[in-house]
């Protein structure tokens, strides 16, 4: 069955009906100079049993490694139950939820996604997701400004752990809104904004990024920066990620006035490393800055007979307003794996959260001892971390990461590209899902292959 069921007589008929001659003359006004016949990187069409074989083959490739990465994507166990689920007919198939009395089921989904959101963060409102925990930042970005409108300043300030690819996003989505992106110093010793930075600061920006844990695993001082960030005028966007929720200081409680906006990356909630995706952002909000949270909210109410219901409410986007005026382009969210989030979270709740980040944080411990067992490398940064950590290396880390993936071993993320200041640095991570033997093997082969070169 063809997914456009127009067949090339109805076609005829419609375009004779507003006077063009053919479909192409619908897109006249987008200049020839952006047209292309075709899409690099994309093959022709195939047939469904054709692309059944060929997805079937590239993600046979992927093979079943060891994964030490983290880097902002995290290996968790997700019970089979919260797949059963996700993936039945009413969740699989139900589309975006516009119409509320038909979408019930969806928009309680969505509602029980957001409480636990706002249960994590502490914070007051949370909307129902966005593309990824990158997409996410450059939108808080865009709201602190909206929302803080006394401080004229277009500069946003990021903490030194802030994932650089989360940056690069926000000023691909930001920058052309005229937001720029500066960035604090790193503590080297520590692995955190060197705060002696602050006093030096000129321009007050008109937000300031927290990324807690960092993108090297390490914990930042939020209390002190989000303290000198409010009284700057500035407001405070903390980036997290929701497992170590269980167990961190929530963003709400952040200094004396709690963080203003949480953003983050939900996959670790039940979503798998699937080739690369796909993922969902989610977003949390102060009370006071609700009205211009972009994306869609779902509301609790009662019926003209007191029934209780679902709807969607404070959603000023762009298909129900001026678009001058939505508060985000956003068209649709993720639905499925919100849906596949929100039943991971409640299967576990906040005890088994909590176990997960534990056991994470654990296994990282027992990894680090390991590794660092083995003449030449260290740690990098003191001071506590979560459940991801940096180490030096007396060699540089492409080929042995190479030689690592030829075991079976996915060893880390290569710091030495994006931070050359910090040598051969190599980000590992551990989670729940490694075993002593797991760890056992990538000790032995990082060992060998360091003692063979």
């Amino acid at each position: 069955m063809p997914f456009i069921p127009h067949t090339d007589d109805e076609v005829q008929q419609m375009l004779q009906t507003i006077g063009a001659n053919r479909i192409a003359d619908l897109f006249d006004e987008i200049p020839k100079e952006l047209l292309i016949d075709d899409l690099r990187g994309v093959p022709d069409a195939l047939s469904e049993m054709e692309i059944t074989r060929l997805m079937r083959e590239r993600a046979a490739r992927d093979g079943s490694p060891l994964c030490f990465i983290g880097a902002g994507a995290y290996e968790h166990h997700i019970p089979s139950v919260v797949w059963d689920i996700t993936t039945r007919g009413e969740f699989y198939s139900a589309y975006t939820p516009y119409q509320a009395e038909a979408s019930q089921g969806t928009l309680q989904t969505i509602y029980e996604f957001q409480s636990m959101i706002t249960s994590l963060t502490g914070l007051y409102a949370s909307n129902a997701s966005l593309y990824d925990g990158a997409s996410a930042l450059a939108e808080a970005a865009l709201m602190a400004v909206r929302s803080n409108r006394r401080n004229k300043s277009r500069r946003v300030l990021l903490a030194s752990g802030v994932n650089r690819t989360y940056r690069k996003v926000a000023e691909a989505i930001a920058g052309s809104q005229g937001l720029t992106f500066d960035e604090l110093p790193l503590e080297q010793a520590t692995g955190v904004s060197d705060l002696n930075a602050l006093s030096a600061e000129g321009d007050a920006p008109v937000a300031v990024v927290i990324q807690q844990p960092t993108f090297f695993g390490t914990l930042e001082r939020i209390d002190e920066i989000t303290n000198w960030a409010h009284a700057q005028g500035a407001l405070v966007i903390a980036v997290v990620n929701p497992t170590s929720l269980s167990l961190l200081k929530a963003p709400a409680q952040w200094g004396e006035q709690g963080a203003d906006i949480a953003c983050g990356e939900g996959q670790p909630l039940g979503v798998p490393l699937s080739s690369g995706g796909p993922y969902f952002g989610f977003m949390a909000c102060a009370e006071k800055l609700v009205r211009q949270m972009p994306g869609r909210i779902v509301g609790r109410t009662t019926d003209l007979d007191g029934k209780p219901g679902f709807t969607l409410t404070l959603q000023a986007r762009e298909q129900h307003i001026r678009r001058s005026k939505a508060t985000s382009n956003i068209c649709t969210n993720q639905g499925l794996m919100v849906t596949a989030a929100t039943i991971y979270m409640s299967l576990l709740g906040h005890g088994g959260l909590q176990q997960v980040a534990l056991r994470s944080e654990e296994r990282t411990r027992a990894l680090l001892q390991r590794l660092t067992a083995i003449d030449g490398v260290t740690l990098v940064f003191s001071g506590a971390h979560f459940h991801e950590a940096v180490l030096q290396l007396p060699q540089a880390v492409a080929p042995l990461l190479d030689k690592l993936a030829a075991d079976g071993i996915l060893g880390g993320y290569d710091l030495s590209v994006e931070y050359p200041e910090l040598g051969n640095a190599l980000l590992v991570c551990a989670t729940e899902t490694k075993t002593d033997a797991d760890l056992d093997a990538y000790a032995t082969a990082l060992g060998r292959h360091l003692a063979n070169d």
